[in-house]
């Protein structure tokens, strides 16, 4: 099947964009509010742009709490959502009035970050501390802005439990962190393979065609 999102139908029962490109890391996002309030919610529209400095990115559509507290309070934290908390994850992604703070609603306990003022779910074994830098628009090739917008943060601060690292290394099966698919669909990294890239393209035509003959 062929079809152009933009113009045409798909003639699925569902959308399948988000089903191809999957597995999406989720965001799960924490900020405050300019009156102090604590909010916390995931975004499957979420990843890392750079390593050095370190970028994360997560969009937000329509323009939500998350989006707002990072633009007009310049910080967010990243915490790593894992398949034991998958429940409080999708539970915080109900819609809660803006003063209502989730991580108090759903009595999930916090931390505090060391160079942000929003706070870190205490039982996620990874944290982002994020300094917030622009939002970017995003407009289509007919010049129609869409709903969604990119928020930028600076990682500047990077917590790691030990208990997830093994000779030097993180083992991520072992935070055994959950990613988002198409529809209600998730998985969980529990099992990892490991290719080391080839240096030449020597190496590389060798791979391909060990491959072909398979």
């Amino acid at each position: 099947m062929f079809y152009d999102p933009r113009t045409e139908p798909h003639g699925l029962a569902h959308t399948p964009i988000n089903a191809l490109v999957c597995p999406r890391p989720i965001g799960w996002i924490t900020t405050i509010s300019k009156e102090g309030g604590v909010n916390l919610a995931p975004y499957s529209f979420f990843n890392l742009m750079s390593s050095a400095p370190p970028i994360v990115v997560f969009s937000s559509h329509p323009r939500k709490d998350s989006q707002r507290n990072a633009e007009e309070t310049g910080e967010f934290v990243y915490n790593l959502a894992t398949f034991d908390l998958r429940d409080m994850m999708s539970a915080s992604s109900a819609d809660f009035d803006t003063a209502e703070s989730e991580p108090e609603k759903l009595g999930l306990e916090m931390v505090p970050s060391l160079k942000v003022k929003p706070p870190r779910v205490k039982r996620s074994p990874v944290h982002f501390e994020c300094r917030y830098m622009q939002t970017v628009p995003l407009v289509g090739s007919d010049g129609q802005k869409n709903r969604s917008e990119i928020i930028i943060g600076e990682v500047v601060g990077v917590h790691i439990d030990e208990s997830i690292v093994r000779d030097g290394k993180v083992d991520i099966t072992l935070a055994r962190p959950i990613a988002r698919l198409g529809y209600w669909d998730y998985c969980v990294v529990d099992e990892v393979f490991e290719m080391v890239r080839p240096k030449t393209a020597e190496a590389a035509m060798a791979i391909a065609r060990a491959a072909n003959v398979r």
